[in-house]
């Protein structure tokens, strides 16, 4: 009889954190629909955001991006990459964790939302492979774009991907260049269950969940 309340307890223990680990998942996503929205209501970058949305081929949003330091910077966040079918048809979204760092005069600590979107596959392959990291050596061109910015369409025509992010002044020039980029795969167990890779996700698309609806309709309105 101890044997089975201490099965049933681990038991119940178990799928008590299983399901926080999904909330966690669920939470990430619904930030991810206020960053979009946000992006696309800013009269400084709204009618951009829309024209790259409807030719992207994939997007990275970083709800929380947390950028700061003294004399040594760092910029980390979760971010969830979805790609984009040809018949416009957006995939479930995969969770990666992103993360770079470099030297320089830097104060503060602020938050910022960024949305990379992706045009080409040249730039979904560096991305999905973690080659950013290698910087301009990724051979892929980022156009840093940040809302209280002149938003120049021509200047930054043929970019393989363009950076969209509510922080102005110093904190405006979130890039991915340089940035380590890597699944989380815990997260997306959670979230699907198993053990998926990105691929089973964003590729083949054999995952999906019916709780990124929303955010794969305010990414195609």
């Amino acid at each position: 009889m101890v044997r089975i309340v201490a099965i049933l307890t681990a038991m119940l223990f178990s799928q008590a954190a299983w399901s926080q680990t999904v909330t966690d998942q669920t939470q990430m996503v619904a930030k991810a629909i206020n960053t979009v929205e946000r992006l696309r209501a800013s009269s400084d970058v709204q009618n951009l955001v829309a024209d790259k949305l409807a030719q992207a081929r994939a997007v990275l949003i970083i709800p929380d991006l947390v950028k700061g330091g003294f004399l040594f910077g760092a910029e980390y966040g979760t971010g969830i990459l979805m790609t984009k079918a040809k018949d416009g048809r957006w995939s479930g979204p995969a969770f990666y964790s992103v993360a770079s760092g470099s030297f320089g005069l830097q104060i503060g600590i602020q938050d910022a939302e960024s949305m990379f979107v992706i045009m080409s596959e040249n730039g979904l392959y560096a991305v999905m492979n973690d080659k950013m990291k290698l910087g301009a050596a990724a051979n892929v061109a980022v156009a840093v774009i940040g809302v209280g910015a002149e938003a120049d369409t021509t200047t930054n025509t043929g970019a393989d991907i363009y950076a969209f992010n509510t922080a102005a002044g110093l904190y405006a020039g979130v890039s991915l260049q340089g940035s380590g980029i890597l699944p989380r795969h815990s997260w997306n167990a959670a979230y699907y269950g198993g053990s998926p890779l990105p691929e089973d996700i964003l590729i083949k698309r054999t995952l999906d969940s019916p709780q990124a609806n929303r955010l794969r309709d305010v990414l195609g309105k």
